[in-house]
């Protein structure tokens, strides 16, 4: 049961981490809106979460005691990517900030967050629960 827990636990974690990323960004785009020539970036991550996760089923062999267990992947294999999106222009000056877009982004990116920290603490309160043998 532990182990479950802190795997997900863990992609919870890169999670949260990809979503932090993407907020640095959406708010870097919205600073930069009246700046000429500014091109917008945006953070993906999703698609490399989904790699990492698999479908559970994944064939490993452990050939040593130190090798890592499925699902216990180190964090240093997810990096989230942040991506210049260049072949986009909303005014002449060459800036390719919409900030309604931008706004919708960062509200959906919001809420996004309060669910995975609401999900972490909810482990998080499973494993303080066992600690303390299902006392208060």
């Amino acid at each position: 049961m532990f182990n479950g827990m802190y795997t997900s636990l863990n992609y919870l974690q890169m999670s949260l981490d990809g979503i932090w990323q993407r907020d640095m960004v959406i708010s870097h785009n919205i600073a930069n809106i009246e700046t000429p020539n500014y091109k917008r970036q945006d953070v993906s991550f999703e698609d490399q979460l989904k790699d990492i996760i698999g479908d559970g089923n994944a064939k490993l062999k452990k050939t040593r005691a130190k090798h890592i267990e499925r699902g216990m992947l180190a964090k240093t294999d997810f990096k989230p990517k942040v991506q210049t999106i260049k072949d986009t222009s909303m005014r002449e000056d060459g800036n390719n900030v919409d900030i309604d877009t931008q706004m919708a982004n960062q509200a959906k990116n919001t809420l996004t967050y309060y669910y995975l920290t609401e999900k972490a603490n909810q482990n998080l309160r499973r494993i303080k629960n066992v600690i303390n043998e299902g006392r208060r």
